[in-house]
């Protein structure tokens, strides 16, 4: 059964390579890729509803929120006991999984990622963690994709710009947003910007886009008409709101960091479930609104129902009447979000950060409209329903670095560009001011600050997919540190090719280096050949590259401050062998070649 099914796809590869140019097979399979993402985030996110709909019914209603504490300590249990002991290995992050995977595994990625988040995040959601499925559903089109290229023999550039359809298709499905969903993919992926790989992202887009509509109708997430115009005078409070977002950007990712190395602290996994599962049954329960995606909360904060979005059915309900109470729990909610989404991460729970970004960008916009209408310093009041929408823009310009996608995914939303003015302000501060002192997002400072990130910067990129065992060479002959001349001659000189020789001790640690130049004047002075030592003659190297710590960036960078031609590598204390800089121009060489389409 195996040969026939390889000799069938073995026939469908001689067929698509007589019948079809690269470009025009990368097209057809850039609009399958677009329709399994738009199925993956269909079925992610109705079996979320499903969970959701069993759990509430009637339950929440009649038994107050005592199951608002429960529920996501029940929902991470589960999850836990899945990854422990069904799966037996670790889920891991979205984005930033996918992102390694194509920075340094060449874009190939686990079969075990097809299926491990489309189980585990609607679980985790669906039972009120705070977290989002855009990251999950984005991973499982990502690793379908990249197992499809693979089946059909595709290079490694074509690998890449798959998963980028997926990353596409997802968020197009998800959003109803095409445009915004190809920027997303450029912007998130640091896909180049080309008429052949922007061909393959429109028609994966389309064609998710297309999915959903055969699902769900016209049915967006994000619930929103246009009220109110665009008016000039707004323009101080939109550069405010900007300031207002980058801060925001800022808190978000420094509380999500701490929080995970908090948790990173205890090697126990059920200690953290314990820690975090509790602490966010504890939160959801005086905030009901932060349980699960919120998705419910943003669109009523878009419709300027606040107190329903804040709900009936906690201890502050009471004292709503009052606007600034109000104004103050629209403020707990944007502080609180991403202290519940690093609880629900922290105890193990799968998912992503898109959802509770926009949550928190839509309580922090509307929390700031209320105060400004409310201070009695204007005679026409803004528009708390535009400032909540843009708010939205502000924190995924600022927290995930991608301003376009923040521009265009609410332009989109709106259905119209009667606030792009207002989106590009808010969006362009936010970004500019976060950036300055948060030079990564949060999907890449972790790959970053390791020399694992993908960038625009071409140059950059290949020495980021470059790897030290791809250019490490190890036909040095080794010389001891006790050897005399005429040992060198005879064991070094005589049998290598080379004109370098490592030094090292009876540990195999390499002491320095030993040039055939330094040789030259005194290997026929016979006299010396058992009086003089290696330690006599050898010269220190003039920078040494660590195999577990340097990455590619860091050796360029000696070999640009060095000047030299060849420097030995060490693992610890311990000769591993050389890298040459002409090595390693031909691995460049190789590299660039293979990504660029």
């Amino acid at each position: 059964m195996k040969f026939k099914s390889f000799f069938s796809l073995q026939k469908f590869l001689d067929w698509k390579n007589t019948k079809l140019t690269p470009h025009q097979f990368l097209m057809i399979i850039s609009s399958i890729v677009g329709f399994i993402a738009g199925v993956v985030a269909v079925i992610i996110k109705n079996l979320t509803h499903w969970i959701q709909a069993v759990l509430e019914g009637e339950l929440i209603s009649n038994y107050h929120n005592a199951f608002y504490f429960i529920f996501p300590v029940i929902g991470l249990s589960v999850v836990l006991i899945i990854i422990r002991w069904i799966y037996r290995k670790e889920v891991g992050a979205g984005i930033p999984t996918t992102l390694f995977a194509i920075s340094r595994l060449k874009g190939i990625m686990s079969k075990f990622q097809t299926y491990a988040s489309l189980i585990t995040a609607p679980i985790t959601a669906g039972f009120g963690g705070s977290v989002g499925l855009e990251a999950p559903a984005v991973v499982t089109g990502a690793s379908l994709s990249s197992n499809l290229s693979r089946t059909l023999k595709m290079n490694q550039a074509s690998r890449t710009l798959l998963i980028g359809c997926a990353a596409a298709g997802t968020m197009s499905s998800l959003f109803q947003a095409p445009i915004a969903a190809i920027i997303f993919a450029i912007e998130i992926f640091s896909l180049d910007l080309t008429l052949v790989s922007m061909i393959p992202l429109l028609l994966a887009s389309i064609s998710a886009i297309l999915t959903t509509y055969f699902f769900y109708g016209s049915d967006v997430m994000l619930h929103f008409t246009l009220s109110e115009e665009f008016d000039i005078s707004e323009v101080p409070f939109y550069i405010l709101l900007g300031i207002l977002s980058s801060l925001c950007s800022i808190y978000f990712t420094k509380i999500y960091f701490r929080f995970a190395k908090f948790f990173k602290k205890f090697k126990s996994k059920w200690r953290r479930l314990l820690i975090g599962g509790f602490g966010l049954g504890i939160l959801t329960f005086f905030i009901p609104p932060l349980y699960g995606e919120g998705y419910d909360v943003i669109n009523n904060l878009l419709q300027e129902n606040y107190l329903t979005a804040l709900g009936t059915n906690n201890i502050f309900s009471e004292y709503l009447q009052n606007i600034w109470v109000v104004i103050a729990l629209l403020a707990g909610l944007a502080i609180f979000k991403v202290v519940a989404t690093s609880l629900t991460f922290g105890a193990g729970g799968v998912g992503g950060i898109f959802a509770p970004v926009l949550f928190m960008g839509s309580a922090m916009g509307h929390c700031f409209a209320l105060i400004i209408n409310n201070l009695g310093l204007l005679k026409n009041e803004i528009s708390v329903s535009n400032f909540t929408l843009v708010g939205m823009a502000g924190l995924v310009a600022g927290i995930m670095h991608a301003p376009l996608t923040a521009i265009f995914l609410i332009a989109e939303v709106t259905r119209g560009y009667e606030l792009f003015i207002p989106l590009m302000i808010t969006a362009a501060i936010s970004y500019m001011v976060t950036s300055q002192f948060q030079a990564h997002s949060v999907y890449t400072l972790d790959l970053a600050s390791r020399g694992n990130l993908l960038t625009h910067n071409k140059d950059q990129a290949v020495l980021t997919l470059l790897d030290i065992s791809q250019v490490l060479e190890t036909d040095f002959i080794p010389l001891k540190i006790e050897m005399t001349l005429g040992e060198i001659i005879r064991e070094g000189v005589v049998k290598s090719q080379r004109s370098i020789f490592p030094v090292v001790d009876q540990e195999g640690d390499l002491k320095g280096i030993l040039l055939l130049d330094d040789l030259r004047p005194i290997m026929f002075e016979q006299e010396l050949y058992d009086k003089l030592k290696v330690s006599e003659i050898m010269q220190e190297a003039p920078q040494v590259i660590n195999f577990e710590t340097d990455g590619m960036h860091q050796i360029m960078k000696k070999f640009e401050e060095t000047g030299a031609w060849n420097l030995p590598v060490v693992e610890g204390q311990c000769y591993k062998g050389f890298v040459s800089k002409s090595k390693l121009l031909t691995a460049y060489r190789e590299i660039l070649i293979d990504v660029t389409l």
